[in-house]
Parts: structure tokens; sequence; C-alpha cells
């Protein structure tokens, strides 16, 4: 078995890891009120119980699909989650409609998972990923400033 991806931090490295890897209060990670705003085409809305509230428009979410062949797919497009994939260079590209659910609902009491209208549905979102993945400007800047990439 090997162990090329883990990677041991101690308590002192934490505080200067990326968002991602960094510890959530229980709190942090614990929705409030969840809205997903299916009939408007907007997104999905979270208040936190630590007083946060984020953000996703369907088209982020859908490229941030945490399933195993979306984040594949994402790594070797070398794109983030939430990135959209390149634009054909075709001279008249066939209209998309953009991403949108045809529903959505709670798995368990730990993540939401989408119906997408194109068929895919694998993707669990748990709150943790999705609070980390938080799309505020506040979060976006905290990101940059612990890694130095403007998100």
């Amino acid at each position: 078995m090997s162990h090329e991806g883990i990677r041991f931090v101690s308590k002192n490295e934490e505080a200067h890891t990326s968002p991602e890897n960094r510890s959530l209060s229980r709190e942090a990670v614990t929705p409030q009120k969840v809205r997903v705003l299916i009939s408007e085409g907007k997104g999905l809305e979270i208040d936190w119980a630590d007083g946060h509230k984020s953000a996703w428009t369907f088209p982020w979410l859908r490229e941030a699909c945490p399933c195993a062949t979306c984040v594949e797919q994402r790594t070797l497009e070398d794109r983030k989650p939430g990135e959209a994939k390149p634009k054909s260079a075709t001279l008249l590209p066939m209209y998309v409609p953009p991403p949108k659910p045809a529903s959505a609902h709670a798995v368990g009491r730990y993540a939401i998972q989408f119906n997408w209208q194109d068929g895919h549905s694998g993707g669990i979102y748990s709150w943790e990923y999705l609070r980390r993945m938080c799309q505020c400007s506040a979060c976006k800047l905290a990101a940059a400033e612990v890694t130095g990439i403007p998100n």
C-alpha cells in the first residue's frame, strides 16, 4: 500500500495549511438553514450554526461535483472545483443550458445530493466540503492570504 498522498501535520503547521486542510468547528459545518433555489435557478444558500452565510450558483456546484469521476476529470484538465471547462473553439458552438438540478435531497445529516438535469447524480456534497468551498468574498480572501493564490 502506497502512502504517497499522506502528509502528517503538527498543530503548529496546521495554522499555516490551506483552507481545505484546516480543521473546522462543529458549528462551522452544521447548517442552520439550507435553501435550494431550483425554481429561481439561482443555487444553494446555507446559513451555518456559527453565523456564517454561504452561497453557490448551480453552475459552480455542477463543476465542483465531488464524485470520483468528476474529481478525476478536473485533475486531468488541471481545473479547480467550480472552475468551468474550457469552451471549444468551434465556429458555431451549440447552446448548452446552464446546469440546474432536477431535484435535491438530504443525505443523512451530513450532506446534500443533486440530481442534475444532465443525468449526473453521483456527487454527495458534504456540509464540510461545502463550507471549505465557500465562495463568499471573506473566505476567498482568507484562502488567498493563506495560499498566496487568488481564487
